[in-house]
């Protein structure tokens, strides 16, 4: 439920600068957006805080959401040793290797075509979802493209908050991955 207080919170709302930073960087690489997100402390609940990040999101220059997409691995290749990234990108995990070897394709001449990597809330989507995604996105104008990333930064960062301050703070320890 986002729409109450959760212990989780409380700790968010509380924890100093020097270590609310670093776990928001781990939601969000945009500097911007962390330091929005810091500057809005307290939240009376989750929902004004997942409201929150979607302002901040809106912001977002070109180079904030350039800053935010360095933060995330290509489709298909989770950074190692980083069970988020793994646990995303599930749905790639059970993949054929001609779909991995197309989805790596796919990559490269997205990021060739934008000149970053291909973005999308990867969360409950399959393999095949996500290359059908970046086989229609590639065709879009770079505009269009900056919006939809914008959108998909956004749902990514709604779904990491949400275990932030439900299941990582709540415990007072990083989440396992389950």
């Amino acid at each position: 439920m986002t729409s109450s207080s959760t212990p989780g919170l409380t700790r968010f709302n509380t924890l100093a600068v020097g270590e609310a930073t670093p776990v928001l960087h781990e939601v969000c690489a945009s500097g911007t957006w962390g330091n929005t997100i810091l500057a809005g402390r307290p939240y009376a609940t989750v929902e004004a805080l997942l409201s929150a990040s979607d302002a901040a999101m809106a912001e977002l220059t070109a180079e904030d959401l350039a800053e935010a997409m360095a933060g995330h691995p290509p489709i298909g290749r989770p950074k190692p040793g980083d069970p988020t990234s793994s646990r995303e990108q599930r749905g790639m995990a059970g993949a054929s290797e001609e779909l991995k070897t197309e989805m790596l394709e796919l990559n490269l001449a997205y990021q060739e075509r934008f000149g970053h990597v291909f973005l999308i809330c990867a969360t409950g989507a399959t393999g095949e979802q996500m290359r059908d995604a970046v086989k229609s996105r590639i065709g879009n104008s770079p505009e269009q493209e900056q919006e939809i990333v914008r959108t998909e930064l956004g749902k990514i960062n709604r779904i990491r908050l949400t275990r932030l301050v439900q299941e990582t703070l709540a415990e007072g320890a990083p989440a396992q991955d389950s």
